[in-house]
């Protein structure tokens, strides 16, 4: 099973938000929860849905990740953008320290 972390949209701010080990959610994407097998994916997609139930989220979804040294990075560009922001200027990233990560370097 590939690396995987719950993310979703918080209701209240439209923000991108990231599960954290204790099902609530943190705009760090460094302290998300990283899934590593199936029974966490299970117990991750419970609380996930909750917290959809609850209108603390917005359709929670998980996304493929990798690990390195413990810093995590969304596999698939798309996330990454959601992640770390708008491609268009490094200053307007929300992590300009991280905007090598868009290009993936």
């Amino acid at each position: 099973m590939a690396l995987q972390i719950f993310t979703s949209n918080r209701v209240s701010d439209g923000i991108v938000v990231f599960q954290a080990k204790d099902g609530s959610w943190t705009e760090s994407l460094d302290k998300s929860y990283v899934i590593r097998d199936e029974d966490a994916l299970a117990k991750a997609t419970l609380r996930a849905e909750a917290a959809d139930v609850a209108a603390v989220v917005i359709d929670p979804y998980p996304i493929d990740v990798t690990e390195d040294k413990g810093v995590i990075r969304p596999v698939r560009y798309r996330e990454r953008i959601r992640a770390y922001g708008p491609t268009i200027h490094p200053d307007f990233a929300k992590m300009p320290a991280l905007g090598h990560f868009l290009s993936g370097d």
